[in-house]
């Protein structure tokens, strides 16, 4: 018999409206996948367009602020400013990777109807992350992107390269995840609840062997926290997946989760464990060290673009920790602005390989590069964009990128953290320019390469432009993430 006691809450739909713009993706996610039980492969294409239509119209639906602020759900989900700016950055990167996607993995015979659909709970996994109110959201976001991004590295079951690529990066994602969730049932342990401001409100009053047990949980939530972005010594699946996934799927996985990692980091360190800054600040400080010396060195070392684009990847992250270990609203502020930057950097890059590639011939060697300006000036030119950002060369994005998480490490009263950062700029910047130097000085070797044209092409140009774009007008985009954590 139920007593009334034990009626289940009747839910309305003024509760649910700040999930709208999850809302419309899960439904046009299940959509697709009915579609594509009557289309064939030459009609595919209409799935990815429609996929792309859907990320875009739930980019929209944020940007305008549909359904609200609040936090819902007994604080499972907040949505706030600093969600919506990462929500807004997370769909409108998810629709540029996907739309590198088509010609590449057709041509391949590797484009299957599971692939947009995929991507779309992917991203919706990356919302819900960074909305999260409650471990338990936390989690959840954070497995739903994960066992979706397996899927889509192993995508090609016929590549060993692939295979390996998947299995390495489901077994190591796993233990990571292991870890992370070890780490938030200390923290559950030593403050009662699982709800971030409840954790806020107990870890600073928590004393003794509670203290103690809470402390080794931040422990495993940083770890865990690391092994998402790819930050030295956690690091060691990040060079083969990206090497090993098919391209567009790289410039996916290496491009919107990082703002969800950000996000996950955000929400854990500034909201549940507030109390310990000097704790966490100094593990991430360290973390951010090892990050940009082990990734620029390396990547120093690589002949292979891909692989040599996975370790600058780790070099990037330690910059993105200069941002988190500043801490305060001006160093999240400026962690925000660099995630969003790389974001868009790093799907250029994998883009690059992405246009230059054809059935056979992947482009992912430096030397395949070799003399594109004597035969494709305009190509060579955004490819020549796209590295002079990365390496931070002004007036690019990438460069007020490094400038703002400098800034907010000299702030957070770590100058030797920001002088590693500066060093390790420096070392980075040889082997960006490596690659325009091959484009511009080197002799045209081999079959020569001929660009992917159509709407590929404008999406590439689009894409890199945007870099010297966002460049030259940086202030609002920076401006932007700062109000998001002004309150």
């Amino acid at each position: 018999m139920i007593t009334p006691a034990m009626t289940p809450p009747v839910r309305t739909f003024a509760e649910f409206a700040p999930l709208v713009p999850e809302l419309a993706v899960v439904f046009g996610a299940f959509a697709l996948l009915m579609l594509d039980l009557f289309l064939d492969d030459r009609r595919r294409i209409v799935t990815q367009a429609l996929a792309i239509a859907t990320l875009l119209a739930a980019a929209a639906l944020v940007a305008g602020g549909v359904g609200g602020h609040g936090v819902v759900m007994e604080g499972l989900f907040q949505r706030d400013t600093v969600s919506d700016v990462l929500k807004f950055s997370v769909l409108a990167v998810s629709a540029i990777s996907m739309a590198y996607a088509w010609s590449y993995l057709r041509e391949r015979d590797l484009y299957r109807g599971e692939i947009p659909v995929l991507m779309l709970f992917a991203s919706v996994g990356m919302m819900l992350l960074v909305s999260a109110g409650n471990l338990a959201m936390v989690y959840l976001g954070l497995e739903l992107l994960a066992l979706c991004s397996y899927a889509l590295v192993a995508i090609d079951r016929d590549s060993p390269l692939a295979s390996e690529a998947g299995m390495k990066y489901f077994v190591l994602g796993s233990l990571a995840s292991g870890l992370l969730l070890y780490g938030m049932s200390l923290v559950y342990g030593a403050t009662g609840t699982l709800d971030l401001d409840g954790i806020r409100a107990a870890a600073g009053a928590v004393a003794g062997e509670d203290r103690t047990l809470l402390l080794t949980g931040l422990v495993f939530v940083v770890v865990g926290v690391a092994f998402k972005f790819g930050a030295a010594p956690f690091h060691m699946w990040l060079p083969d997946t990206y090497h090993g996934a098919p391209t567009p799927i790289t410039i996916f996985i290496g491009s919107a989760p990082k703002l969800a990692a950000f996000g996950m980091a955000f929400r854990l360190f500034d909201g549940g464990l507030a109390p310990l800054q000097e704790y966490w600040q100094l593990l991430i400080a360290v973390l951010a060290a090892l990050s940009l010396v082990i990734g620029n060195v390396v990547a120093l070392a690589q002949t292979n673009l891909k692989r040599m684009l996975a370790y600058s990847t780790v070099s990037h992250v330690g910059f993105l920790f200069l941002g988190i270990s500043g801490g305060g609203a001006d160093g999240f502020a400026a962690a925000m602005f660099y995630a969003i930057s790389y974001a868009l950097m790093s799907a250029a890059s994998f883009g690059a390989i992405v246009m230059l590639s054809r059935r056979g011939f992947e482009a992912d060697r430096i030397e395949d590069f070799k003399g594109l300006n004597a035969r494709h000036p305009w190509m060579a030119f955004l490819v020549m964009v796209t590295m002079a950002s990365l390496a931070g060369v002004p007036p690019f994005l990438g460069f007020w990128a490094k400038v703002a998480v400098l800034r907010a490490a000299v702030e957070g009263d770590l100058m030797w953290l920001a002088i590693v950062g500066i060093v390790c700029a420096v070392i980075g910047a040889y082997y960006y320019l490596r690659v325009i130097k091959v484009m511009y000085f080197d002799e045209p070797v081999g079959e020569p390469v001929r660009p992917r044209g159509g709407p590929l092409r404008a999406v590439f140009a689009f894409n890199a432009l945007a870099l010297l774009g966002l460049g030259l007008f940086w202030s609002p985009v920076m401006a932007w993430c700062q109000q998001a954590f002004a309150g």
